[in-house]
């Protein structure tokens, strides 16, 4: 690996790092994008899952005594049932009708919680609602690496505390990113030479997630939630524009 090569994939790693340690998802929207440059998807994917979760598990200490996980329960509980759902839509489903629809999703619905700035505490459904919820995100993970978009614009109508959301997150993203790269690489999807790579992009992504924390815990309630707002535009974006875009 040249050093030019090496320079992107821990570019990718610390934007990867930095936004996971900072919202608690968005791994694969920021180390994707970069990512996909200089590496197959076949070998990026994975490699977005093992540093996702890398970064999650470097993060507890400092979340550990804000997790809420009566809280995220629903949300896991759903997410893992889903999971391998959305595995075996993988060859079967068409990814870039399902990715242009929740794409559009999330450029609809971000913008318009944006305007509303009267603060929102939404009841319906209650934990059955959450579980539901996980479930659909947990497919999303399975199909396309992408479990938190949608708990993440669910919580953001909650009501509930910067603490609370983020928790969830932690705990949404981690237990279900887990599962999935279980999953890959007990059935062979995952190849040593991710692995390897996983190693270089390591001190990246831990510092990354690092930084991420930080800057999380210098926010209130008000940024945080316009930053998570941001965040899911931003994976709308992508998810619309890698539908269309021409191959």
């Amino acid at each position: 690996m040249d050093v030019a090569t090496y320079a992107i994939l821990l570019a990718g790693a610390l934007a990867g790092g930095f936004v996971s340690g900072l919202a608690g998802f968005g791994t694969a929207l920021m180390a994707l994008g970069i990512w996909l440059y200089i590496l197959p998807p076949a070998v990026a994917v994975p490699l977005v899952l093992i540093c996702s979760v890398s970064s999650q598990i470097s993060t507890l200490p400092s979340m550990w005594k804000l997790l809420d996980f009566k809280l995220a329960l629903p949300f896991v509980a759903g997410g893992l049932v889903g999971m391998p759902i959305g595995a075996l839509l993988v060859a079967r489903a068409d990814p870039q009708t399902f990715k242009l629809s929740v794409g559009v999703m999330l450029l609809v619905f971000p913008t318009a919680l944006y305007f509303i700035r009267k603060p929102m505490a939404f009841r319906f459904g209650g934990r059955i609602a959450d579980a539901c919820v996980g479930f659909a995100g947990g497919i999303l993970g399975g199909l396309a690496g992408l479990s938190g978009p949608l708990p993440t614009l669910w919580a953001s109508i909650r009501g509930w505390t910067k603490d609370q959301r983020r928790g969830v997150f932690q705990i949404f993203n981690g237990t279900v990113l887990g599962a999935a790269l279980i999953l890959q690489t007990a059935t062979g999807f995952v190849k040593l030479n991710v692995f390897l790579l996983a190693l270089l992009a390591m001190p990246g992504t831990l510092i990354g997630a690092r930084l991420g924390m930080r800057t999380y815990q210098a926010l209130n309630d008000r940024n945080f939630y316009d930053v998570v707002l941001a965040l899911l535009f931003l994976s709308g974006l992508g998810l619309v524009w890698s539908s269309i875009a021409p191959r």
